[in-house]
């Protein structure tokens, strides 16, 4: 690998290092028993991991299926899956595929989960059908998604701000991983992907920072590098100080940002 590429690839272990230090913890550590639960993931199981990131579900699941199971992890992005191997059990097998093609024969595993992972896929109707294939017959797959933006409010306005102070696109980003709230979008996803009966929870839980400037250094340092967006230390501080005003209704007297983080969770079981 040439130095360049080394160089590349440390920078990005470090943005996913970030992502688990202060992503996980804030908002998706929380909800891995919950999908594994929808899952129905027991002991003995072959579980699938889709978009694992750096691994909190996968971690779960290990411990659910215990000695005797199998948990296979995938994820696109290289320098997740390294976050992952150094903190996940030995016994996972960790690999690097998309998941609207994924490097499995059909019928291969019990459960097949995936984590707020189906509304950053470039095709998540794809994705779907892929999961379906490898499942066993009776098998089940459970998929969690962020609700909508508009019951976000704190997240929106992190948004706007990100729009108004560097970029459009920037906002957008934000803005990308609530795409699929919307429970009847949620649902026609499944229908176009030709997954009939699913089944929609809604839950919430929160959603919790130390206080607004690691709010917002988690997407700075943990999320937008892996899309191409890199901003100043000059323009993070403006966003700081205007996210702390637009904020205030969440922060707490300690400075802790806590607002209720609302999730569906889809699933469906193979004929």
């Amino acid at each position: 690998m040439e130095k360049e590429d080394l160089e590349a690839a440390d920078r990005f272990e470090t943005v996913a290092e970030t992502y688990e230090q202060l992503l996980v913890p804030a908002l998706f550590g929380q909800w891995a028993a919950a999908v594994a639960n929808s899952a129905s993931v027991r002991e003995g199981q072959r579980v699938l991991d889709v978009a694992c990131g750096t691994g909190v579900l996968a971690r779960t699941l290990a411990m659910r299926v215990g000695p005797e199971g199998i948990v296979a992890a995938l994820d696109i992005n290289p320098a997740m899956l390294a976050v992952a191997r150094k903190k996940g059990a030995q016994a996972i097998e960790w690999r690097e595929g998309p998941a609207e093609q994924l490097p499995y024969g059909d019928a291969q595993f019990d459960a097949v989960v995936s984590q707020f992972g189906l509304m950053l896929f470039p095709s998540p109707e794809r994705a779907l059908q892929e999961m379906m294939r490898v499942l066993v017959p009776g098998g089940r797959l459970a998929v969690a998604v962020f609700d909508s933006l508009d019951t976000l409010p704190a997240y929106a306005a992190l948004a706007d701000i990100y729009a108004r102070v560097v970029a459009e696109e920037v906002g957008q980003a934000l803005r990308s991983p609530f795409s699929l709230g919307d429970v009847d979008v949620l649902a026609s996803c499944f229908a176009d992907a030709g997954i009939a009966d699913v089944v929609i929870t809604s839950s919430e839980g929160t959603a919790r920072f130390p206080d607004v400037g690691t709010m917002v250094a988690a997407d700075v340092r943990g999320w937008f590098p892996f899309a191409q967006i890199r901003l100043d230390e000059q323009t993070v501080d403006v966003v700081t100080r205007e996210a702390e005003e637009a904020l205030a209704p969440f922060t707490g007297p300690d400075g802790t940002v806590e607002f209720p983080l609302p999730v569906h969770i889809a699933s469906a079981v193979r004929a």
